[in-house]
């Protein structure tokens, strides 16, 4: 690899992100188990929430109006105000959350500052994701921030052209499959896949990615000796 690039997806790959969204939905689940069963419910969250994508985009504040559109629908619109009120709260308190880095992840971004160009490339809302890469204290290890709208091939390459570089010089490294992965080596790009233990579902693929510009990493620090 003739690397010039490499970025760095942030949620569940830099600091924990993931964990904190289901023990919001857990939460959201119990308030409505009246109505109806908690799978149900769960359901017809994350159905309300891939709906609202287009309109919202990705990130807490896009929840938070997807959970109350929710609570409306199940409940035939007959939830009180004080059950909107505790759901706007369940979001500031997402809001509010500790960045939490994942083990390693500092010293990968030591190692690999100065040899390359180093970004940080995510997607959500632009106000969240700047302030948890300000709470992280990671900022610094990057050339450039990039809060994409989402992570589709054309959204790579209009990075990759803002860069100056070309496709193959370009390495992704993040917990997704479908977002970090996928549709950077579509276009010519490298990546590395970072699991992480919790997978939202919409960020799920069927099987594996078989492509000779992708490999697999267990952990961040097995990505030093990838590369």
């Amino acid at each position: 690899m003739n690397l010039k690039v490499i970025a760095f997806d942030a949620d569940d790959t830099l600091w924990v992100n993931e964990p904190y969204f289901r023990e919001t939905e857990e939460k959201f689940y119990a308030m409505f188990q009246d109505y109806l069963p908690v799978h149900t419910v769960a359901r017809e969250l994350f159905r309300t929430e891939i709906e609202n994508l287009t309109l919202y985009g990705y990130g807490i504040k896009g929840f938070i109006l997807s959970m109350i559109e929710t609570a409306i629908r199940i409940s035939d619109k007959k939830i009180p105000v004080e059950v909107v009120e505790k759901i706007i709260n369940y979001g500031k308190d997402l809001l509010e959350k500790p960045v939490e880095l994942i083990d390693g992840v500092e010293e990968v971004l030591k190692e690999l500052q100065g040899r390359y160009k180093l970004v940080c490339a995510t997607k959500g809302d632009l106000l969240d994701q700047h302030r948890k890469l300000h709470k992280s204290g990671l900022g610094h290890y990057f050339h450039h921030i990039e809060i994409m709208s989402d992570k589709k091939e054309i959204d790579y390459q209009k990075l990759i052209k803002r860069l100056d570089i070309k496709p193959e010089e370009f390495l992704m490294i993040g917990n997704s499959l479908k977002s970090d992965a996928l549709p950077v080596v579509n276009i010519g790009g490298h990546a590395i896949h970072v699991p992480f233990h919790i997978t939202w579902e919409h960020e799920r693929i069927e099987g594996n990615i078989e492509h000779p510009n992708f490999r697999q990493a267990a952990t961040i620090r097995h990505v030093i000796e990838l590369l």
